[in-house]
């Protein structure tokens, strides 16, 4: 069973929507004020928080970063106040989702499961993910992004930038990216390595832009 914290000080709807959400079958605590909401949230382990912005004792935004700073629990504020900048300082503030006075309760339920679906797919999310400045990729999946733009590699290309990846900063000889890439047992020469630096360089469009894959004349190559 899922578990929720409200933090509002309507006592009226505190109630309506503990009702409502006990009936989707999650367990529900209540807290009134900003400060004891914020022990609440720090002291236990919750899968959603819903905050009010403006509460006694420790308004919401306040609650929100202290909350942010130390747990990623998934917050959905709730405010009557819905200017822009209203919505911007919740958000900025570390907050999932905003969602204003008066609300029907079944857009609110479609917001929390909306929310409990990201973090189920974030928490199943287990692929190992390279990233050095404008390049990411997605280890287990074979993809590789630059500037969220998916980049085709061949095999060995692909291998050969994991490498490079995994140590950037560190220059690598010709003879371990062989030995890496390609096997110790593999018959190929080392100008093989220069070959395929220079595909991936290419396919990672570097041609008149600051290449990220430097040579080390006589040693190897750096990523850096």
């Amino acid at each position: 069973m899922k578990r929720i914290l409200l933090i509002e000080d309507e006592k009226n709807l505190v109630r309506f929507i503990q009702l409502e959400l006990e009936h989707e079958l999650f367990e529900v605590q209540a807290a009134y004020d900003g400060k004891t909401g914020l022990e609440l949230a720090l002291q236990e382990e919750w899968d959603l928080i819903l905050l009010d912005l403006m509460l006694p004792g420790l308004h919401g935004i306040e609650v929100c970063r202290r909350i942010r700073a130390a747990k990623k629990t998934p917050i959905l504020m709730l405010t009557a106040r819905d200017s822009v900048v209203d919505r911007v300082s919740g958000l900025d503030s570390g907050a999932d989702d905003y969602m204003p006075k008066p609300f029907a309760i079944e857009e609110l339920l479609a917001r929390i499961r909306a929310i409990f679906r990201r973090t189920e797919l974030e928490r199943n999310d287990t692929h190992e993910k390279l990233s050095f400045q404008n390049i990411t990729v997605d280890v287990d999946a074979r993809i590789v992004y630059k500037d969220q733009q998916i980049v085709p590699l061949t095999k060995r290309e692909f291998d050969l930038l994991v490498m490079f990846m995994k140590n950037h900063n560190l220059v690598l000889t010709r003879d371990m990216l062989l030995d890496q890439v390609w096997g110790y047992d593999s018959l190929v020469e080392t100008n093989v390595v220069d070959v395929y630096v220079r595909y991936l360089r290419n396919k990672l469009g570097y041609n008149g832009e600051t290449n990220l894959i430097h040579t080390i004349r006589g040693i190897g190559y750096v990523m850096r």
